[in-house]
């Protein structure tokens, strides 16, 4: 099946894109969701902890990939999932149900149009084959994105997931692309911060933990018993859009809790 012109660089308006496959099974999946990608003219694929070390290059990905081998031999194979996200600054997981204490959830055609509008790098995480994302994966995302599909049977299959949202964000780019100057200017202030560099999804996790043992250590927070606490923090973070500058004020008060709790000022 031809499509259609792909000689524009999607990629070269400026929106850091990248696709991240957590714990994938099945080698095939990998090497067709490169093709996926391609088509729609996005190339950073990073895969966390996949199955096979080698799955790069086994023979099934090579095939699957099906002229995508250059996506292939770009992508990256990582441990952990903040190693992925180096360099990015909202996350969307693929969820087929919503989470409590998660992100909102929407239809792709619902939110990524004003995400391509705005200021972020954006990651689209896709969960093992079998189980899906985890909860502790969709915790760290700024939002869900669900596929609208038959209630009665809604299992995609990983690369057609990755093919729809692949199709949806092009389509987003595409449109923001055709909006007058001033239009892209009021979608980019309204969508995102202005006023200082956006922290990554790195730096947010650190400041996360940091302020996780700070919390503990002065008694806020119960390890044995820490219910949603944190997954409710990362989401009130997220939706802060914090800044780097904004990263270090607040790792400086779990430095200033931490000694306080060690000189027995609380």
């Amino acid at each position: 099946m031809r499509t259609g012109d792909n000689s524009r660089d999607f990629n070269g308006q400026g929106v850091k894109t990248r696709f991240i496959l957590i714990n994938t099974s099945h080698a095939g999946n990998v090497g067709a969701a490169a093709r996926a990608m391609k088509v729609m003219g996005f190339d950073d694929l990073v895969l966390v902890a996949p199955r096979w070390d080698n799955v790069l290059h086994r023979e099934e990905a090579i095939q699957r990939a099906s002229g995508a081998g250059d996506v292939l031999e770009k992508a990256r194979i990582v441990a952990t999932l903040d190693e992925a996200l180096d360099g990015i600054t909202y996350l969307c997981a693929t969820a087929m149900t919503p989470r409590d204490f998660g992100p909102p959830t929407f239809t792709p055609r619902e939110h990524l149009p004003a995400l391509a509008g705005s200021p972020h790098s954006v990651a689209f995480l896709f969960g093992p084959e079998r189980f899906g994302m985890s909860n502790e994966d969709v915790y760290r995302c700024h939002a869900a994105l669900t596929i609208p599909t038959d209630p009665a049977f809604g299992s995609l299959n990983l690369a057609a997931a990755v093919q729809v949202i692949a199709y949806d964000w092009r389509c987003a780019l595409a449109s923001v692309r055709a909006e007058p100057v001033e239009a892209l200017a009021s979608r980019s202030t309204s969508s995102g911060r202005t006023g200082g560099v956006l922290a990554d999804a790195q730096a947010v996790a650190g400041m996360l933990q940091h302020w996780e043992r700070a919390l503990t250590e002065v008694g806020f927070l119960d390890p044995a018993a820490p219910k949603k606490l944190m997954p409710r923090l990362n989401q009130m973070f997220n939706r802060a859009v914090l800044t780097e500058e904004e990263i270090h004020i607040l790792r400086g008060v779990a430095k200033a809790m931490s000694q306080a709790a060690a000189k027995g000022k609380l």
